[in-house]
């Protein structure tokens, strides 16, 4: 009788993992919208331990608002109502080998188009040694399995009582990108790192929901400045401020290098007449610096800035265009925010 019982107890055990697990996916699969995949994959950050959905709510919120379809894609499942995709590979307490050891089967599974990678953190406190270079496979799997994604790779956020060690295996990772980039990868870096302070640390390790916030800027930010990561083609959306009028900006990333970039920016005329005199504003993200500008004169070299026409090219036919150029210090993987164009 007690075995009986016993086997009857492991069959309702069973049975109950099985419908969780049938649940689960069901609630995946419809929140798929047909967007293009983008896999959040790192560790209990990535997951949100302190704040359920962590960096994915605003990053997720960014996107829809802007007007692009994006399905969020990964074996796990959580966040609040104001996630419209749960998808995501953050496992808590995992380090790079552990990511690493699975990372072909999920990329086979969910075939993403963009993956946001963060990850190393649980390294610093388990086994800090050899991290960057377990990153450097890990990249390598990632590109040879899947090498048409566009894989955007972070610095790890500052960690209470390691920063030596953080500091350390982050310096490593602009070279571990640059390299397989030159190779004709689709790898990218984000400076996450620099985004955030241990005040924007709920537990010493884990961002509170305002950190988490500055995370999502970030990757955002990141993901605009490569188009093929969205596949370039956002749904319809209400023009932004400053873009409605004569005139629109369109930013570009020329060049990347250690510590420094080149971009450009494109004006063009959208009226049916001549457009005399054009300003262009934007924000810089921080850390970012113009040294060097030409094609129009700049207010400002850091932060919000503004750019208005040379004197040789403010004015504009219908549909004409022209182009103003500069090169900056700070990470080149994140574009200007709140970019616009108007016209007197």
């Amino acid at each position: 009788m007690v075995r009986t019982t016993r086997l009857l107890s492991g069959l309702v055990a069973v049975l109950a993992l099985l419908v969780a697990t049938v649940y689960a996916t069901r609630a995946a699969d419809a929140e798929s919208n047909g967007g293009v995949r983008v896999m959040p994959l790192g560790d209990s950050i990535t997951d949100g331990l302190t704040v359920p959905g962590g960096y994915r709510i605003d990053l997720w919120q960014k996107l829809v608002t802007a007007g692009y379809r994006v399905d969020f894609v990964g074996s796990l499942f959580n966040g609040p109502s104001s996630l419209g995709d749960h998808d995501h590979e953050g496992h808590s307490g995992w380090r790079i080998d552990q990511i690493d050891a699975n990372i072909v089967t999920w990329l086979r599974t969910y075939q993403p188009r963009t993956i946001l990678l963060h990850i190393g953190t649980n390294d610093m406190y388990q086994n800090p040694n050899g991290a960057s270079s377990r990153l450097g496979t890990l990249i390598d799997h990632i590109t040879g399995s899947a090498p048409d994604a566009e894989v955007f790779v972070a610095t790890i956020i500052p960690l209470s009582g390691a920063d030596a060690t953080v500091r350390s295996f982050n310096s490593a990772i602009p070279g571990i990108v640059q390299t397989r980039a030159a190779a004709g990868r689709h790898v990218h870096l984000v400076d996450m790192y620099s985004a955030l302070t241990t005040a924007d640390l709920a537990d010493g390790v884990h961002p509170n929901a305002g950190g988490y916030s500055k995370m999502a800027n970030v990757w955002y930010n990141a993901l605009r400045s490569v188009p093929g990561s969205l596949e370039g083609t956002p749904t319809p959306t209400p023009t932004p401020p400053g873009q409605g009028g004569a005139c629109t900006a369109a930013y570009r990333t020329v060049n990347t290098w250690s510590g420094g970039f080149q971009a450009e920016v494109t004006v063009r005329n959208n009226g049916s007449a001549p457009l005399n005199g054009w300003t262009v504003g934007m924000t810089l993200t921080a850390g970012q610096s113009v040294t060097n500008l030409w094609g129009g004169v700049a207010t400002g070299t850091s932060g919000a800035i503004s750019v208005r026409n040379a004197s040789y090219n403010g004015v504009l036919a219908a549909g004409g265009t022209t182009t103003f150029g500069y090169v900056a210090g700070g990470n080149g993987a994140t574009a200007p925010a709140g970019i616009g164009c108007s016209s007197p």
